[in-house]
């Protein structure tokens, strides 16, 4: 078994006793959006990450670096979380709970995410317009869209939503037909 998937299975249950708490205490989008935040602060700094991986330091030094990076910041049961992880010795898995626990609000909300790459920027009325179509193919209520600029397209714009792509950009029709002339 790898890492990787050890991890996961051990994600799940704390990201479902996570939202099971946050929904019981009425406060799913207070956490969600803490969550979101400790993630985002996980995933720029390296230091941390490899701090609160490292099984030589301790839980006591552990909480009161996260206490002091959070205290003001997020609501007390996240936190309270986050002790919880370090004294499971878990808080090396946060990455991978966090993911678990935005996953399991997105189907707990009927939420899609979806990716746009596109050339150039769209306005907002071609943005609403595309989360209408998302929701209308994805049979969601609401439609979390990210959007990228990325001029290697050269024009139109590729979508993905899980493992769908939408490939619509003048460079993928260019590598389709240069595909299609070499086969024949």
């Amino acid at each position: 078994m790898s890492n990787q998937s050890f991890k996961e299975k051990i994600a799940v249950p704390y990201a479902e006793a996570l939202i099971n708490h946050a929904q019981s205490v009425n406060l799913i989008d207070e956490t969600t959006k803490d969550v979101s935040s400790v993630s985002t602060v996980l995933l720029k700094s390296e230091d941390l990450q490899v701090f609160l991986s490292n099984p030589l330091i301790g839980g006591f030094l552990k909480k009161n670096v996260l206490k002091q990076l959070f205290e003001n910041q997020i609501h007390s049961s996240v936190i309270n979380f986050l002790f919880i992880l370090v004294d499971k010795r878990r808080i090396s898995c946060l990455n991978i709970i966090t993911e678990k626990y935005l996953n399991l609000v997105n189907v707990l909300e009927s939420t899609t995410s979806a990716e746009l790459y596109s050339a150039v920027d769209i306005n907002e009325m071609q943005q609403e317009s595309l989360i209408q179509k998302i929701k209308s193919m994805t049979n969601s209520t609401k439609v979390k869209l990210v959007m990228h600029k990325d001029a290697d397209l050269m024009g139109g714009f590729i979508l993905k939503i899980g493992s769908k792509i939408v490939d619509a950009s003048l460079a993928g029709k260019l590598k389709s037909m240069s595909f299609y002339l070499n086969t024949n």
